[in-house]
């Protein structure tokens, strides 16, 4: 599978704009999943465009939940292509005509091989905005579970067990928001820490063979 991050608060490209948000393209099996969509459609599309990107080619939209910085791009992509399948989770509402498909996620469910939702999520008081009800991607592939998420609101030890039922866990990839529970990334080859996680310098020093910079243009094969 490959992940390229299209949409970060930092970049790897000079090229590319970087702002406050995260979305990324998920190719699997085939598919083309676009993983939240940042906070603004024109720097969603610019930074798709110089990286190659047809919205034509995205035959999915998954938005992990319903914050301005996930989302803010969706209108302008549909408006390039809205012959896509949608997965929002609950908290999150937009026209069901705006979508070819729109379906609400609330439990686990499958998107396509090897491709699953952990259903919405809802993390305790003491996780920041803990009562965000927030979906994440699991990607299975031979190497384990690849778990991509957009700010971990519920908790990245929620979001792990939740993945886990699926197999091991091989790479997480995504906003962790103030996750500080470094022992719970013990183990895990890939870990690559977007958007607005606080620290991502002590969780680089204690994983530094493992550790991926993130930013837009950034590409993880696995």
């Amino acid at each position: 599978m490959k992940i390229t991050i299209i949409y970060d608060n930092e970049t790897s490209r000079e090229d590319l704009k970087a702002d406050w948000g995260f979305a990324c393209l998920v190719e699997a099996d085939g598919k083309n999943i676009l993983f939240d969509t940042g906070a603004k459609g024109t720097i969603l599309l610019d930074n798709m465009k110089k990286l190659g990107i047809e919205p034509s080619s995205v035959s999915d939209v998954f938005i992990s939940h319903a914050h301005w910085d996930h989302t803010g791009g969706l209108v302008d992509f549909l408006k390039e292509n809205s012959n896509v399948r949608l997965y929002i989770p609950s908290s999150y509402s937009i026209p069901s005509d705006s979508a070819r498909e729109v379906i609400v996620v609330k439990e686990p469910i499958k998107i396509c091989e090897g491709v699953f939702s952990t259903g919405g999520l809802q993390g305790s008081e003491q996780v920041p905005y803990g009562d965000e009800i927030e979906q994440s991607l699991v990607v299975s592939t031979d190497r384990g579970q690849v778990v991509i998420s957009g700010c971990s609101h519920p908790g990245v030890k929620n979001i792990l067990e939740a993945a886990s039922t699926y197999g091991k866990i091989h790479a997480l990839i995504g906003g962790l928001h103030d996750f500080n529970e470094f022992k719970l990334l013990e183990g895990m080859p890939v870990i690559c820490a977007t958007h607005c996680t606080k620290f991502k310098k002590e969780i680089e020093s204690l994983y530094p063979d493992e550790y991926i910079e993130g930013g837009a243009g950034r590409i993880i094969n696995i």
